[in-house]
């Protein structure tokens, strides 16, 4: 296909291949949609913001003084301009979804371990007792207390 093409163009195709593989590699092994984008810089992300906010992804973003919290799903106030700000925020962003999916597959274990009790439960043999022959016992009440 190249061959027809004079050379200019020929290396204006690559250079976009390039960088469109460059920015888009990632998306390309993507299957399903992300559960949450998280943004450290709205004003400079503003298109990936639109585009979450326009598909339904929650948006997790560090918001300062000159961002619009109003696109954000889950605005986290903070400095977005500084390094150690947005590194302390990842790390405790990276905590945070390491303990939910922690959490998350041990509920998974423990409610299919459930499921297995209450598949063992129901195959027991059901033991019925029979009410007829039970006699109530005649029980008389207490005689009340007057009020002192």
């Amino acid at each position: 296909k190249f061959d027809l093409l004079p050379k200019k163009e020929v290396m204006d195709l690559k250079k976009q291949q390039e960088k469109l593989s460059k920015n888009l590699s990632g998306i390309r092994e993507m299957y399903k949609l992300p559960g949450a984008v998280i943004v450290m810089d709205t004003l400079n992300e503003r298109i990936a913001v639109a585009e979450a906010n326009r598909l339904m992804i929650p948006v997790v973003a560090i918001v300062d003084t000159k961002c619009d919290p109003d696109q954000i799903d889950y605005p986290i106030p903070g400095n977005d301009d500084a390094i150690r700000s947005i590194k302390l925020i990842c790390e405790k962003l990276t905590d945070a979804i390491i303990e939910g999916q922690a959490n998350l597959d041990l509920s998974r274990v423990s409610t299919a371990t459930e499921q297995e009790k209450s598949e063992e439960i129901s195959e027991k043999p059901n033991i019925s007792e029979e009410y007829e022959d039970y006699e109530e016992e005649d029980t008389k009440r207490r005689p009340r207390l007057s009020p002192r």
